[in-house]
């Protein structure tokens, strides 16, 4: 079952913790793919220093004041395609970050699109569970560009499904990959999954600081 707006339209803590265990798909022009998500990250308003809307509303993060269930693209650093997921009542700018997958289908077409990486240099076959783990990594291997950028997630060819997946286990970190707002604890993953970033200790308690829409 494709995940209805109404999913996206709560506090983005709650959508990043049940967002674990769904499973992103990707119907592009070369293939299928798709993969449970391990880890995701919130980024929640302008109060948020590590949030793009920090700075108020602009050009580029216009997709995060809504409506929610949108897919906000973007371009990390000049070399990497971020996937998040918009959150909250339209005109609250959050979001959550897609940062790790289980892959499930499509492998062979994942390998293919992290061998032909501009930035790779090392050609070797990529373990599974390496395909997907990074946010960059994981649009390389799905197939996920600046194109798909305000796509809507609810209908295809870009969704993210409930498949009936056992709710894992979920850890709350420290975000990565940020200079700002490393102290809030808004990094949510899969406890134990070779998938996840990076592991900083972590803990099992909700985070606070939630934002109710």
């Amino acid at each position: 079952m494709i995940l209805p707006a109404e999913f996206y339209h709560r506090p983005t803590l709650d959508v990043a913790r049940e967002l674990l265990g769904k499973v992103l798909v990707y119907q592009s022009p070369d293939g299928f793919a798709s993969g449970m998500i391990v880890e995701a990250e919130a980024y929640i308003g302008e109060g948020d220093p590590a949030c793009h809307a920090a700075a108020g509303r602009t050009v580029r993060n216009a997709p995060l004041y809504g409506p929610p269930s949108l897919a906000y693209v973007y371009l990390n650093y000049g070399l990497h395609d971020m996937v998040n997921a918009v959150t909250e009542a339209e005109g609250h700018p959050s979001a959550v970050l897609i940062r790790g997958l289980e892959p499930l289908e499509g492998l062979p077409l994942m390998r293919r699109r992290r061998a032909q990486a501009p930035w790779r240099k090392d050609k070797t076959a990529v373990p599974s569970h390496e395909l997907c783990r990074g946010p960059g990594n994981l649009t390389r291997a799905m197939g996920i560009t600046l194109a798909d950028n305000l796509r809507p997630l609810t209908r295809e060819p870009l969704t993210i499904r409930d498949e009936g997946l056992a709710p894992p286990l979920v850890v709350w970190d420290s975000r990565i990959g940020i200079s700002v707002g490393t102290d809030r604890l808004w990094r949510a993953s899969v406890a134990g999954h070779r998938a996840v970033s990076a592991r900083r200790g972590g803990s099992s308690d909700p985070p606070v600081g939630r934002r109710r829409v």
